[in-house]
């Protein structure tokens, strides 16, 4: 798999970003110690739904994300998480994309709990909040172009908006076929609880600073997750801002920018201009 940015070049994620390393390390750590320990791992960190409502264990709702049932069910998750994880991050920041990482994860962890009750399932793996990750992808890049090798042969392109729907479509059609008993027993319902909690996140505002600014509290600002926010009273907040801005242009150029992007550089060069002037 890998994401084309124009139709002669494509990157497989690119340059790894901090947030996206820490979790491949993390990951990875617990699923080595997964194999040295064994199942009894599973059973104290995996997301039982049982053994959440009689003994109270609720970190499994997030401990849940860090196990893994085999090598190709990390390999495929840390390996999509690096390819888009990396983009979103490097677009929202480190402190950001890993709030709504583990947003989702324990988002589609609750919902997994929820179609789980009454049966003795164990829930693992990162699923969630990676199909969370690549609906942000597709919500930031809608119309950049994503090439699958099907069977590792046969490559097939669509839009990246087209592709999450894909994805939702598969996951509502696989968790109907457990429900009846025909499926492949993969928490598909989890997955697509990633991605609802990720898309009401993205289109909502759930923050503490919401709440306080309807309340109209004075000295609370807005950062959005979708835009980049002008602040003239830090300034390294701000060059770090343009500096992203300059990459991004690098990767796609300038007119790949968003309306508010463009905002911010003709801000913050007429900042500078005055702050130059008044020096």
């Amino acid at each position: 798999m890998y994401s084309g940015y124009d139709s002669y070049r494509f990157v497989l994620g690119g340059r790894l970003t901090p947030g996206v390393k820490a979790l491949l390390i993390a990951t990875g750590g617990v699923y080595l110690l997964q194999l040295i320990i064994g199942q009894k791992m599973i059973y104290f960190l995996g997301m039982n739904s049982a053994l959440i409502l009689r003994y109270g264990m609720i970190w499994q709702f997030f401990t849940y994300m860090f196990l893994h049932g085999g090598f190709f069910h990390i390999f495929f998750n840390m390996f999509i998480l690096w390819i888009f994880g990396c983009e979103v991050e490097r677009e929202w920041g480190t402190r950001e994309f890993l709030r709504y990482y583990f947003l989702t994860g324990i988002g589609a962890g609750l919902i997994g709990f929820l179609f789980s009750l009454g049966t003795h399932t164990i829930i693992i793996g990162a699923s969630g909040a990676v199909y969370g990750i690549m609906l942000a992808f597709a919500m930031i890049y809608p119309e950049r172009i994503i090439t699958l090798l099907i069977l590792f042969v046969l490559p097939v392109s669509m839009k990246a908006k087209h592709l999450v729907v894909l994805l939702a479509l598969i996951s509502i059609f696989s968790g109907i076929s457990n429900l009846f008993g025909t499926g492949d027993g993969v928490a598909h319902f989890a997955h697509l609880g990633g991605m609802l909690v990720g898309y009401l996140y993205l289109k909502s505002d759930w923050r503490v600073q919401a709440f306080f600014r309807r309340l109209k509290v004075p000295g609370v600002r807005r950062r959005s997750r979708m835009r980049v926010v002008y602040r003239v009273e830090d300034e390294e907040e701000l060059q770090r801002q343009v500096d992203a801005i300059l990459d991004k242009i690098n990767r796609v150029g300038y007119d790949n920018l968003t309306r508010d992007e463009k905002k911010l550089l003709k801000k913050a060069s007429d900042y500078l201009a005055r702050k130059s002037e008044s020096d």
